[in-house]
């Protein structure tokens, strides 16, 4: 019995989540690992946005708590460059109290989710938790996707269609991975803000049928009579590729 407890232990310690805190304020860094530790997420952290980048790139997290204002790299310079490099990987930003424009640029750039300082960490917590959540739908034997003559890599967030690489923004990935991960379900526009790109309070449902306009003219064969991603009037969206 005490063998399979240790083992089932073991699992859990293989298999919890990896975040990186990149925060330049050495006492922030301290709480923020012990809180995320606590709660059984293991911790890396970096002080700057240069060393934060690398190792984002290098150490593969599973998420990214990102300072907007960092040494050497800003935090949105470093949001911008992960989202050019690895799409899907979950980013919630902190910003100080009274940076309105920078949560709004953190968005547009891609970030999941913000946290206004100063935070409880409760607060913050439950935000990873909810972005962890949302972002954990891809099989771990699933990574690549094909249906007609479009391919996607879904660990490399790449699409090819007929033998050529696609032009996809981060956003448009992320939603097309979520309905290759619910294929043949009828997704709410309403679930398909809150899953995809976090928002608590929606801005507009239009968000969604915009960017289901460009996945159908970059992957349709004919955009205007759609074959794969469906509309279900009243509803929202299926995919069924």
């Amino acid at each position: 019995m005490r063998q399979q407890e240790k083992t089932n232990h073991n699992e859990e310690q293989t298999n919890r989540a990896k975040i990186l805190v990149v925060e330049d304020e050495p006492n922030m860094v301290v709480g923020l690992r012990d809180n995320f530790e606590f709660e059984g997420y293991e911790v890396i952290t970096a002080s700057d946005g240069v060393e934060g980048l690398q190792r984002a790139l290098e150490e593969s997290p599973d998420l990214v708590v990102l300072d907007v204002m960092m040494p050497r790299m800003s935090g949105l310079e470093v949001c911008k460059q992960l989202r050019a490099k690895r799409a899907s990987l979950p980013i919630i930003m902190l910003t100080a109290r009274g940076q309105e424009v920078d949560k709004v640029v953190g968005l547009e750039l891609g970030a999941d989710d913000y946290v206004t300082k100063p935070f409880s960490i409760r607060e913050l917590l439950a935000r990873v938790k909810a972005v962890l959540r949302r972002t954990a739908v891809l099989p771990k034997d699933q990574e690549q996707h094909s249906f007609g003559d479009v391919e996607v890599d879904l660990r490399r967030c790449r699409v090819v269609r007929s033998g050529k690489a696609l032009d996809v923004s981060s956003k448009e990935f992320e939603l097309l991975k979520y309905f290759i991960c619910h294929s043949g379900e009828t997704l709410s526009r309403h679930r398909l803000l809150e899953d995809v790109w976090g928002y608590e309070h929606y801005p507009t449902t239009r968000t969604v049928d915009t960017h289901l306009v460009r996945l159908r003219q970059k992957l349709e064969p004919n955009p205007e009579e759609p074959q794969y991603f469906l509309t279900v009037h009243g509803t929202g969206y299926r995919f069924v590729g």
